[in-house]
């Protein structure tokens, strides 16, 4: 536990943008500039009492490590707390609750966990089956009822006797489910809402751990179904959330259609990761709890007054989610959790950030402007570096980055920005929407403003781009996974490159070029006027788009190891002289055209975890939340 007086806030400002990176140098080229976003994300969020009836504000924080502790502040005494998880790190919550016995739950990474704000202590934590809940209530006893992604586990806890009951999995599918509604009826029959693929209810007794599914296969839709427990004592469900007038009873394990309107929702402070209860027992507000200014705001609704408190935290900042150089000679990108815009000037040593509209998944330059593609929605992005920052709003002209367009469903997780080197076309690619198999292609004319979006039926069914490259005569050449959208089901077996001509946007030719691939993460046009790239991490290979052939393969694991991967991959770098560099995981090399060979520059300090490219000599990487860099050899 670490204690953090208000005081603090005299040294944080030195954290936040803008300001200096202080670049430490860690030897044989290779350099840290300092966290990108160093803040960190709230993952479920309440406001309640310690055991002297103090209001204190309880709150999940999550940077690139995942869920790393609580924080808690003691609105009357204006000091913060931080209490470190208990179990290991690398999971995050999707759903938490405050029972009504006033502890502070949630479930994921395998372990359920219990803070009590009065001990301020973490007083219980258990090991379950993986992974995390999706969804928390309480029931009429007190007991606390997890549901938990990707098998539909369910998790018990009866804080009287302390006892936890794992009842595993209880329902079957082919895919990652989502259970993100659960709830217990006054006979204490528990209900699951879940998703994405398919909708689906799920009615499991309490006594024998048995779950049947209460929707024929007829009646499930792409999406997710919802329950939530009345005050009547009974649950009621939508079998489809977009649904908005169909409505279940569901009660003793049973369904059936509702006749009128469903009874109001009984008071449980639960929800998913986006918790934020902001009523304390008094009666006053949490208006604010902002992790990146480092202030939180209470108000009482009788007088109006306001109190700000001001706090410090610990954290290792958000993850980087991509980068490149920008047009003004800067180094550009975006983090997640928080969702934030970054950049830094290598020459001042120094960095400038803002909020971004959603996560800036991919990015790329073309001439003077920049652009990124955005998780969720597919959404494109226009930034004029030499033009000032205006937060981004849909539809608001003034806007820079300015809001282009979304893809959603067709893309919601981009995968591929392709600046094409015509200087008006940027071509995005991605996965699909949640439950959905297959994304397709977005092309966007930067003179016209006008958008071409395709489907993964006119281009490889079931599958998504994950790769692009432009090639002469007007062609691309594109690479595929096979991975759905979030909480979607595989259907395709293998991967496959494809030609693809751009005026007309049609498939000229697509082929499983490599037997047994899932992934091809990156393409690159090399200097020989063949296509260099890389499938599932470690198989490097060279293909000849006039053949259609693949004229050289290797696997790079033993020697190399993985290249560097994130959700825009950047494995690439070209360099001055037409020199092509290589981001592996622990080493950074340069491809020699003639042979193919891979000559090492140097092995780096520092995991490679998202590329990357090249500016003024140097080439610029991520590591989690760190900008680092390597210098060319002359």
């Amino acid at each position: 536990m670490r204690t953090c007086l208000c005081l603090a806030m005299l040294l944080w400002p030195l954290l936040i943008a803008p300001g200096f990176a202080a670049t430490l140098d860690l030897g044989n080229g290779f350099a840290d500039h300092g966290v990108a976003t160093p803040s960190s994300m709230p993952r479920g969020t309440v406001a309640t009492v310690d055991g002297r009836q103090h209001p204190v504000v309880l709150s999940w924080l999550m940077d690139q490590r995942g869920c790393y502790e609580l924080l808690l502040i003691d609105v009357l005494a204006g000091k913060a707390e931080e209490f470190p998880l208990p179990f290991p790190l690398g999971d995050s919550p999707f759903a938490s609750i405050l029972s009504s016995r006033n502890k502070f739950y949630t479930h994921f990474g395998g372990y359920f966990v219990e803070f009590d704000p009065v001990e301020r202590a973490f007083t219980f934590c258990h090991k379950t089956a993986p992974q995390m809940a999706m969804s928390l209530t309480e029931d009429d006893q007190g007991v606390i009822w997890s549901a938990t992604y990707p098998h539909s586990g369910v998790v018990s806890f009866n804080p009287k006797n302390r006892q936890l009951r794992d009842y595993g999995y209880v329902y079957k599918q082919d895919w990652p489910m989502y259970p993100r509604s659960v709830a217990v009826d006054d006979t204490g029959w528990v209900y699951i809402g879940l998703g994405f693929t398919a909708s689906q209810i799920l009615a499991m007794d309490a006594k024998t751990g048995h779950a049947s599914p209460l929707m024929a296969e007829p009646d499930r839709g792409k999406g997710a179904a919802q329950v939530y427990r009345a005050v009547d004592g009974k649950v009621y469900g939508q079998p489809l959330t977009s649904q908005h007038e169909k409505w279940l009873l569901l009660y003793q394990g049973h369904a059936g259609a509702l006749d009128g309107q469903p009874a109001a929702e009984k008071p449980i402070i639960a929800a998913s990761q986006s918790l934020f209860h902001d009523r304390f027992p008094d009666g006053k507000r949490l208006k604010m709890l902002d992790l990146i200014e480092q202030i939180a705001m209470v108000e009482d609704p009788k007088t109006k007054q306001k109190k700000t408190l001001h706090f410090d935290y610990g954290g290792e900042g958000a993850d980087i989610m991509g980068l490149a150089a920008a047009p003004d000679g800067t180094i550009c990108g975006g983090t997640t959790f928080p969702m934030r815009f970054f950049r830094y000037d290598p020459k001042r040593d120094r960095w400038t950030r803002h909020p971004a509209l959603g996560q800036w998944n991919t990015v790329a330059r073309q001439g003077d402007r920049f652009f990124a593609g955005t998780y969720g929605g597919g959404g494109l992005l226009e930034w004029n570096p030499f033009a000032g920052w205006v937060d981004t709003e849909r539809g608001k002209k003034l806007s820079n980055p300015a809001f282009l367009t979304e893809s959603a469903p067709t893309i919601n997780r981009p995968h591929k920005l392709l600046a094409h080197p015509d200087g008006r076309t940027l071509v995005l690619a991605g996965t699909p929407g949640y439950g959905y198999t297959g994304g397709g292609l977005l092309f966007w004319d930067r003179p016209t403003a006008t958008r071409v979006l395709l489907t993964h039926e006119q281009l490889i069914p079931q599958q998504s781009t994950m790769s692009l490259v432009a090639l002469p005569g007007g062609r691309l050449l594109g690479g595929t996974t096979i991975s759905p959208g979030t909480g979607g089901q595989y259907k395709a077996k293998q991967a496959e490159l494809y030609l693809l001509d751009l005026a007309t946007k049609r498939i000229l030719w697509h082929e499983v070029a490599i037997p047994g691939v899932d992934n091809y993460f990156d393409l690159c046009l090399g200097p020989d006027g063949l296509v260099w790239g890389f499938a599932d991490s470690t198989q490097f290979f060279v293909f000849d788009p006039a053949t259609k052939k693949i004229v050289h393969r290797e696997s790079t694991d033993k020697n190399w190891g993985p290249a560097s991967y994130g959700q825009g991959p950047r494995i690439f770098v070209h360099g001055p002289k037409g020199k092509v560099y290589v981001l592996f995981q622990r080493a950074i090399a340069r491809i020699e055209p003639k042979d193919w060979k891979f000559t090492l520059l140097a092995k780096s300090p520092v995991r490679i975890a998202t590329g990357g490219d090249y500016l003024d000599g140097r080439i610029y990487f991520a590591t989690a939340s760190h900008l680092h860099s390597f210098k060319l050899p002359d």
